[in-house]
């Protein structure tokens, strides 16, 4: 059995990110794998579970906990009519799709390949947060044919190289092709319950070698984490809304931006071996 100290240690930090990638996801609306993958890095790091595969490992069970919080969000979003199942049905096997790829590439890469695309693409939503404007168009509707035969598939893959949901590429995508924000919001958790559920399915049989898991691990998905985050998340969600609606999220989003810029950056410095 692990040491209970160990234990103890896990838990305390994973009972910390788990509140804080809750209160983030009810405060600005962004996924909790923006926050969970690097804080998984660091967690398990700091337990001593490094190895080449670390980054599947907080991939995949950041990915696990967003199969609960995006089923959940996307049944709540519905209640009040706001999913747009025309958009999920058409693009909802481009995403499955990209997912699965996704998954067969991060599982053939090392760990300092997944930090540098996790700092590359963590900079771009960084960026995006940080300056984009709502009134950006590209389109007056979501595309069809081949730009959404290019478009779906890249949501996908590219969401599960980072470890996150539909959110931070599907929102931004949605409102750039004039999709109310409100719509776009809860269209993307459906878009997160279709690019985890395949990708969590392929990592459950991702093989790691014993030293490198942390302890309750099947394949790269560590049930520890992923029941406490979940536990958490649940709770402290609620809280972010409250907060949001109790004061202007806008400058925390600026914040934010500049938070996971860094968070990015430390991840990309950490890659190139500096």
């Amino acid at each position: 059995m692990p040491e209970t100290m160990l234990l103890a240690q896990m838990l305390g930090l994973l009972l910390a990110i788990g509140a804080l990638a809750g209160v983030l996801a009810g405060l600005l609306g962004v996924g909790g794998g923006i926050v969970l993958v690097p804080a998984f890095f660091y967690a398990f790091q700091t337990l001593g579970y490094g190895g080449p595969q670390l980054m599947q490992l907080c991939l995949a069970t950041s990915l696990a906990t967003i199969i609960v919080t995006s089923l959940r969000s996307v049944l709540a979003h519905n209640k009040k009519g706001a999913v747009d199942w025309e958009i999920l049905r058409g693009w909802g096997p481009g995403i499955a799709v990209g997912a699965i790829l996704g998954v067969l590439v991060a599982s053939a890469l090392r760990t300092e390949a997944l930090q540098a695309l996790f700092g590359l693409l963590g900079m771009v939503i960084g960026v995006y947060l940080g300056l984009g404007k709502s009134e950006w168009r590209l389109g007056d509707a979501m595309p069809k044919g081949v730009k959404r035969a290019i478009l779906s598939p890249s949501v996908g893959f590219l969401s599960v190289l980072m470890g996150i949901g539909g959110g931070s590429f599907g929102v931004p995508l949605m409102s750039l092709y004039h999709t109310p924000i409100h719509r776009a919001v809860a269209t993307a958790a459906g878009f997160g319950v279709i690019i985890a559920v395949p990708s969590v399915i392929g990592f459950l049989f991702l093989d790691i070698a014993p030293e490198h898991r942390p302890p309750f691990t099947i394949g790269a998905v560590n049930l520890v984490a992923f029941a406490i985050v979940v536990a958490m998340t649940m709770i402290t969600a609620p809280w972010g809304v409250k907060l949001a609606h109790a004061m202007d999220p806008k400058p925390l989003k600026r914040v934010f931006a500049v938070f996971l810029t860094l968070v990015a950056l430390n991840m990309l410095r950490k890659a190139l071996g500096f």
